[in-house]
Order: structure tokens, then sequence, then C-alpha cells
């Protein structure tokens, strides 16, 4: 998958902040015409205190929810722990995984924060608006206030920052903790969570997040084999 991304990387927080202020602008929260996702991939990436990062991403069939191809990538971040910020310590390496990918998806499912983000620009939203790729934030924690939902899979209610609805907690499982869903780019929110339900027939969390929060850690594992 080619992803073409012109902007300089920041150097310190503030320019970050900037960056993020600026690209926030480009994010669309409408679904393509027509909403079809027959390639679904799903996002991981993690660090260790020594600065390597692991980035994962599994692409699944959208029906049948089997995996097509899995891509990595390693790296290295020098880019302070910020919150907020955390988009500019992985996003340079989930780049280089989605890269090794030879199909491209119709949706990335991130295990992060879309809209929900203090500067409505979360990792969703970035790697969305890099990659021109409809794109859906679902994470495991609130950044937010919201009630909560109805005990009923499927049931949610808003997520709300400064007085803005920014996504939705949804509960995936049957009096199961509810997760959050945030537009990303290229989407609507009533699509996103359609999206995430039927990814999630048997766990709480979406089964693209699953696939590459497991080969992520694996690969994370085996950084720290062979730097020790």
């Amino acid at each position: 998958m080619k992803v073409a991304n012109s902007e300089p990387w920041p150097r310190n927080p503030e320019e970050a902040m900037a960056l993020q202020d600026r690209l926030r602008t480009r994010v669309i929260t409408a679904n393509p015409r027509p909403p079809r996702f027959p390639i679904v991939a799903g996002l991981d990436s993690a660090y260790d205190e020594q600065g390597n990062v692991a980035a994962a991403v599994v692409a699944l069939d959208g029906e049948s929810l089997e995996t097509i191809e899995t891509a990595t990538a390693r790296g290295t971040t020098s880019f302070p722990y910020v919150p907020g910020l955390l988009a500019f310590r992985e996003l340079p390496t989930t780049l280089s995984a989605l890269e090794n990918l030879t199909v491209t998806p119709d949706l990335l499912v991130c295990d992060s924060q879309g809209l929900a983000h203090p500067r409505r620009f979360g990792f969703a939203c970035h790697i969305g608006v890099v990659t021109g790729v409809p794109t859906i934030g679902v994470a495991k924690n609130a950044w937010g206030e919201f009630e909560t939902p109805g005990q009923e899979r499927g049931s949610w209610s808003d997520i709300v920052i400064d007085g803005d609805v920014v996504g939705r907690a949804l509960r995936t499982r049957t009096a199961v903790k509810p997760v959050f869903v945030s537009v990303g780019h290229l989407i609507d929110i009533d699509t996103a969570c359609a999206q995430v339900l039927a990814l999630t027939s048997q766990f709480r969390q979406p089964e693209t997040t699953r696939r590459a929060d497991r080969l992520c850690r694996e690969l994370l594992s085996d950084i720290g084999a062979h730097s020790g």
C-alpha cells in the first residue's frame, strides 16, 4: 500500500500540536460513496522504554473476517511522551507497516481515538488524513464524558468533550464494558458503529484490533529478545 505523506515531521510538542490543528481541517465525517468495505484492516503499535516501536497491520475479509494478509514494521522514537500527542511516537512506524502491505484496505480500524481527542485529532484522524482511507478509532477507554449505555449489545451513548459530541460509548457485548468509537476520517459515526458491531461477533474488541494487538506484541517481544 502506497502512503504519500508530505508533511514535515514535528521536532517538539509545540510543532506537533500545530500540525494537529492544521490537519484537523481536512477531516471528513461523511461516508465514501458507496460505503462498502470489502477489506478491513486493524492497526496496532507498541513501544518499550528503550524507544523501540513495533507496528502491525492485519487485513481481514470484511464479510468472513478471515485474515487476508499481515504486515509489520520496526522503528524507534525519541518523541517525548505527551498526552494527546501519542501518535507522534507511533505513527511513522505504523505508516511503514502499511507500506509493507500489498493490498489496499477499504477501512482502517485503530486502537486509538479519532475525534474524541482534546484537539479533535487523535491517531485515527491523523492516519486517515495521511492515507486517504476511511478510518475509525476504537479505544478501550474514553476521553470525554458519557452516560453509561444500556446493557444490551448495540446500546450506545454520546461521548462529549467541552459540549461537543465526539463519539459514542458502544456496547459490543451484553453486560460487558463498552468500547469508545469515534470517527477518524471519511466515515460517519452511524456507519462506524455498525462496522464495529460487525467486527465484534464474539469479543468486546474488534477482531481487527485483537489480531493486530497479538501480532504487535509478538514483534515487540522479538525486538526485546534481540536487543537484550
